[in-house]
């Protein structure tokens, strides 16, 4: 099918920045149609050319990849041979001039003028996250304010792109101005980008050129807000935020598009939407079913878990992660996190399913096959974060169909994907239960793991304290004065509880890698604390809680203790190191096979008081990017300790952890890599920030 074929280019319009009196053009409008040779369309796995369908590489959610072309002793002569700038530094804008592309600061000056309270949290350009997939010699990304982009991956050359202009609507929720990608669907020669959008829309448009798909939907869009409970277009909550966003890539199975949703997790009502996953129809935008992460009737599954009907108004429980599927199977996995309000629960008494649980459900209909609830009655904002891994490994010389599941908290849950038995034994442990937050009622046990050991540090006590000299340790000691202290799932309370992993986790959206070779799980971490304090609403705020979050420089409820959270002088690190490590795991046994810390720490290393020690590496440089698999190499980008002492991308060898080669980035990588190969040639593309986000892709030398 290679041939000459039509590429949509976005209106383009030329202005000076600002409409100053240095403006030596007139502002005109310049409609580009380019006729080009389209990319050579070669399957996945033809000679030469190898393809990334999917964010995470497959509905596995593995990352991925047999290419060996890139091994560890060429990695280090890689070249940056293209660039992206992202398609957010300039938007398309219309006024009674016309229509120009202008500096995105200018457009959001107009639209803060035009209305001053249009956003809580002004448009960010800067934090790509995304991870793209590659179809066809086509990349396809997209950026922070919600654009979609098709770019050439041999030249990084934009193709189109296509804005949502989301924007203008409002600020998303939770987590405002961060996406983290797209998905492709095809059917015969019809091919489209779809992904969700921050004010609550499922677009869908022609893979070929941008525009559109008229027949999906309304003129290629779907709501996601209608039939969701709660949930009306054009509300704003009482932060000023929009009711629903959809942050992570849809999942796509055959004619089937499966989305989540990200409702903000800092309401100060206890109504609020439930964070429902729903499909729609690949071809036509038609809904075909909901899972009703919080039960919507009395005789659903589930109910009695919440006590004194709080299903009726209990919103959130998101489907805010990335979702994994087993096509053959029919199954999908869905993770789903705290629900409304994220740290207090007195309103919702009981377990609470189906939030922070792993669900399967079946493909065609969104009946619930298994689940397994992670946290009961969860106030510690440990949802699941990520993408289930699906994996088939040999466990005491049986072959299983697995699927795991990386927590916040520091395990990895591990099932037999079909049945939705445990792999090892889950033991409930008691917990503590004492709080002096009226109302609340916590669970009395938690379920935790034989198998795979944590694979990070859990709780916080007096003994984890950094102790590198005794002046550092007392430091520590006083730092924590005050605060409640404690193990995993230690209560939370007004006078403020350190728990660790903090509410980021532990492991986070960027989720693990498998090898679907040697049944090996690699899963970066950190090693970091919260503190949660609590106020009583104020008389003019419409809260139906109880108790709402301190945040910022508000007041907090006072129990003794006059600071909000522990402070180490001049930056020193409260815990013992390392801050940040790379974990590697036999699934087949359900054993570490090596842990190294990521990076030398050097940001805590240079400090006055520890330059002169001789530490082991600290860790500490990890950016939350995920790994990525090759046949060779494990690769992961870091923050710190490069030939300039800057970010850097690191092979890893997959058997020991060893750093064995290393590229210089031009700034700090918070997407995922991803690898493929067209025309017998491997790159590596991941995004960048910095003061111009870019998409980067690197190379072998010619």
């Amino acid at each position: 099918m290679a041939g000459e074929r039509w590429r949509h280019f976005a209106l383009v319009e030329i202005m000076t920045a600002g409409g100053v009196a240095r403006r030596f053009l007139n502002v005109f409008l310049i409609l580009l149609f380019v006729y080009a040779v389209s990319p050579l369309l070669l399957a996945q796995g033809e000679t030469g050319n190898v393809e990334w369908r999917a964010y995470a590489a497959d509905s596995a959610a593995s990352k991925y990849s047999p290419l060996d072309q890139i091994t560890a002793d060429n990695f280090s002569t890689l070249d940056v041979v293209w660039q992206w700038e992202s398609a957010d530094t300039h938007l398309v804008y219309a006024d009674e001039h016309g229509t120009s592309l202008v500096s995105s600061d200018v457009v959001f000056d107009r639209l803060e003028t035009e209305d001053p309270d249009l956003w809580v949290t002004r448009p960010r350009t800067t934090r790509i996250v995304a991870t793209p997939i590659m179809v066809e010699g086509v990349l396809y990304i997209s950026t922070p304010l919600y654009q979609a982009a098709a770019i050439d991956a041999r030249t990084g050359k934009t193709l189109w792109v296509h804005d949502p202009r989301t924007y203008t609507s409002g600020t998303p929720a939770p987590a405002p101005w961060v996406h983290r990608g797209v998905s492709y669907w095809e059917n015969n020669s019809n091919a489209r980008i779809v992904w969700g959008t921050g004010d609550g829309y499922l677009i869908a448009v022609d893979a070929e050129t941008g525009i559109p798909a008229a027949d999906f939907g309304e003129n290629g869009r779907v709501d996601l807000l209608d039939g969701l409970p709660r949930a009306t277009r054009g509300q704003r909550d009482n932060l000023n935020l929009l009711p629903l966003a959809s942050q992570s890539a849809p999942l796509v199975i055959g004619d089937t598009i499966i989305v989540g949703s990200s409702i903000n997790d800092f309401s100060i009502t206890k109504e609020m939407p439930p964070g429902f996953a729903r499909a729609y129809d690949a071809r036509t935008g038609r809904h075909r079913w909901d899972f009703h992460n919080i039960p919507q009737s009395a005789d659903e599954f589930g109910v009695d878990t919440w006590l004194n009907e709080s299903w009726r108004y209990s919103g959130n429980a998101n489907v805010w992660a990335n979702i994994s599927a087993d096509e053959e199977l029919g199954y999908v996995y869905l993770p789903t996190s705290t629900p409304t309000s994220d740290y207090y629960g007195g309103h919702r008494l009981g377990d609470n399913l189906f939030a922070e649980s792993l669900i399967c459900v079946d493909l065609e209909t969104g009946e619930r096959v298994w689940h397994f609830q992670m946290v009961h009655h969860g106030v510690w904002d440990y949802d699941n974060p990520t993408a289930p891994n699906l994996l088939d490994i040999t466990v005491d010389g049986r072959r299983v169909k697995a699927v795991a599941q990386v927590t916040k908290q520091g395990f990895v849950y591990t099932f037999n994907r079909i049945t939705g038995e445990p792999i090892w034994p889950i033991e409930e442990r008691t917990v503590a239960v004492d709080t002096d937050l009226n109302g609340e009622v916590l669970a009395p046990t938690q379920p935790f793991p034989t198998k795979p050991p944590a694979f990070d540090e859990q709780g916080a006590t007096l003994d984890d304290l950094v102790d590198f000299t005794p002046e550092i340790r007392e430091m520590a000691v006083t730092a924590v004065n005050g605060f409640r202290l404690g193990p995993l799932y230690t209560p939370l309370s007004l006078n403020g509880t350190i728990f660790r992993p903090s509410a980021g986790g532990g492991a986070n959206w960027s989720g693990a890698a498998v090898d679907p070779e040697t049944g090996v799980l690699y899963v970066p971490s950190r090693n970091v604390h919260s503190v949660m304090r609590f106020r009583d609403p104020e008389p003019e705020e419409p809260s139906t809680l109880q108790y709402i979050l301190s945040r910022g420089n508000t007041s907090f409820i006072e129990a003794g203790n006059p600071v909000r959270r522990p402070v180490m002088p001049q930056g020193l690190p409260l815990w013992k190191p390392p801050y940040s490590r790379m974990t590697a795991i036999d699934m087949n046994r359900g054993e570490h096979l090596w842990m190294t810390p990521l990076g030398n720490g050097d940001r805590y290393r240079n400090h006055p008081l520890l330059r002169d020690l001789d530490l082991p590496p600290l860790g500490g440089d990890d950016s939350r990017s995920g790994p990525l698999l090759t046949k060779t190499l494990l690769i992961h980008a870091l923050t710190a300790g490069s030939t300039d002492g800057g970010p850097h991308l690191v092979a890893y060898d997959k058997g020991t952890g060893d750093v064995v080669a290393s590229v210089d980035l031009p700034s700090g990588a918070i997407g995922t890599p991803m690898t493929y190969m067209l025309d017998g040639r491997q790159y590596i593309a991941l995004t960048v920030g910095g003061e111009v986000p870019r998409l980067i892709a690197f190379a072998l030398p010619q």
